[in-house]
């Protein structure tokens, strides 16, 4: 009688697990690289959350964009006037570069966008490439112990959908525009 009940209890508890992982809705990531938002609403048909995106972008970058001594410096990694002197609230100044784009992800369910967004700010460095805020850094000082950015392999003002379905089934890529 102990060992059914237990069986009882088991099955009962996993069956929420087993219904949600054969779940046939469509889960999926859209994920993008916008220089404007307008780039990003002909993408995504969703001006609120390109332009809330876009204002989220602009105040992380001024936290987490790499800070420079001078405009040399900063213009020798991100080129020539795209650097401004910026100041941190404490009376320190310091140089970082201008943001140029954004990036947006967005967690869809059968094609419409769930539960909110991420978004960072995105910087074009002096040789056309693009980078982010690495996760949990800001405000690195270049040269310094380390570097705040990463390079990102992106097309900009293109909108990416990346599937992830339910149990057993692979995952799919698909672009969207220009």
């Amino acid at each position: 009688m102990k060992r059914s009940k237990t069986a009882a209890l088991l099955l009962m508890s996993t069956a929420p697990l087993l219904l949600t992982a054969c779940d046939r809705s469509e889960s999926a990531s859209r994920e993008g690289l916008y220089t404007s938002v307008e780039a990003c609403v002909a993408q995504t048909n969703d001006s609120n959350t390109c332009q809330q995106a876009f204002a989220k972008a602009q105040q992380d970058a001024v936290a987490t964009a790499p800070r420079f001594a001078n405009r040399e410096e900063c213009e020798a990694s991100y080129g020539k006037e795209k650097c401004a002197e910026r100041n941190d609230g404490a009376s320190h100044s310091f140089f970082g570069p201008l943001m140029t784009g954004f990036f947006l992800s967005q967690m869809m369910r059968n094609g419409v966008a769930a539960n909110g967004f991420n978004s960072a700010p995105a910087f074009r460095d002096s040789n056309g490439g693009w980078q982010r805020p690495a996760t949990g850094t800001g405000g690195v000082y270049r040269g310094g112990a380390g570097t705040a950015m990463v390079p990102v392999n992106a097309t900009p003002n293109r909108a990416v959908t990346v599937s992830r379905s339910g149990f057993g089934t692979s995952g799919s890529s698909r672009s969207f525009g220009g």
